[in-house]
């Protein structure tokens, strides 16, 4: 038990002499009681002043509350933000940013029934702002976006805070994951989405996958990494693989019909007994891909657009149906064309000779 001595808020003579057994709200009680308020709180200075919520009043300035902030440096005040209060000192508000926009906000702020300081933010990224401005650490509790901290940070111009939260939100994020994803997790993937949404896939890594027989119709695999992947007897209908680098992958069998596969790269792609003839007249698209080595043997690739294509190196089109392709600036040196049916292909400006053997349709 201590036995303190109280003054009514802004006067020097009103004052009563209580005992308090240690918690504030038995301090409370007892001062309403002896000086008969509702005492809501407690300013401290040299000796302790009760009120019933309004600001301090200093009983050595003619009773008259100070103007602004700057008065309230040593006293205690409290603020409604978003409907929560706040109690809290001006020398906190402005020790650590006197510049900032939150030291120089209350000159003109409006108050409430209460007195309180009206502040039309969010309670809960300021709470974490305030305990900062407090002692100087960043502390935020649970369930609380530091992105929204940040904001509020910015919004009062607290910028050394600024700084400790990016610091947080950085170390918060979780680690870019760069491994392959494998038919498991691609699977799974699959089926969650449901059959009437777009799936995309654009960017991912699925180097050395094994997604050999799954359906991938109109799957969007732009710029995917699928090298090395096993594709084979995949039905990739109308998937988008455009600028994606298949490489060394094996899609013996899969179905490319409609496949738009532009600028891909597929240097040492296995495409053996590919069908991309579409009864409906729907043509797959590999102008410009990269199709060094590969090898096509008895594929079905009639009306295919290879334009500006490079099929150089030992490519094997040997059997390869390529009727009424469009060759215009392809590369085909070097490629072994045996037994393929070119009838109808359009060969303008060839990058190099063709040779065909007498086996060449």
């Amino acid at each position: 038990m201590r036995r303190v001595t109280l003054f009514l808020n802004g006067s020097p003579k009103n004052r009563k002499m209580v005992a308090v057994y240690g918690t504030l709200s038995n301090l409370l009680s007892v001062a309403s009681s002896k000086l008969g308020i509702k005492a809501t709180n407690v300013y401290n200075g040299k000796v302790l002043f009760v009120c019933e919520g309004e600001p301090f009043i200093d009983p050595q300035t003619d009773s008259k509350p100070p103007e602004g902030l700057l008065g309230f440096h040593t006293d205690w005040l409290t603020l409604n933000v978003g409907g929560r209060y706040f109690t809290t000192t001006g020398s906190t508000l402005v020790n650590k940013e006197p510049d900032g926009m939150l030291a120089h906000m209350f000159k003109d702020k409006g108050q409430d029934h209460r007195g309180a300081f009206l502040i039309d933010q969010s309670p809960e990224y300021f709470e974490p702002i305030l305990k900062y401005l407090g002692h100087g650490q960043l502390i935020v509790n649970d369930g609380i976006n530091l992105l929204g901290v940040l904001e509020e940070a910015r919004f009062f111009g607290i910028y050394s805070l600024i700084e400790h939260l990016e610091v947080a939100i950085k170390n918060s994020q979780p680690l870019e994951n760069h491994s392959p994803i494998s038919q498991k997790e691609f699977v799974r993937f699959l089926l969650a989405t449901p059959t009437k949404s777009e799936l995309r896939c654009q960017g991912l890594n699925f180097s050395g996958a094994d997604l050999s027989r799954l359906g991938l119709r109109y799957i969007n695999f732009k710029m995917a990494n699928l090298s090395c992947c096993n594709l084979a007897r995949t039905n990739l209908c109308c998937a988008n693989l455009e600028q994606a680098d298949p490489s060394g992958s094996v899609l013996d069998c899969a179905n490319l019909q409609g496949i738009k596969m532009l600028c891909s790269n597929a240097e040492r792609a296995s495409l053996k007994l590919c069908n991309s003839e579409d009864p409906s007249g729907l043509k797959a698209n590999l102008e410009g891909a990269n199709l060094k080595g590969v090898d096509m043997e008895g594929s079905q690739m009639t009306g295919i657009n290879l334009r500006v294509a490079t099929l150089k190196n030992n490519c094997n089109l040997r059997g390869t149906t390529l009727a009424g392709t469009d060759l215009e600036n392809c590369d085909l040196s070097g490629c072994d064309l045996q037994e393929a049916n070119l009838r109808g292909a359009v060969f303008e400006e060839m990058l190099t000779p063709l040779h065909m053997s007498q086996s060449v349709r």
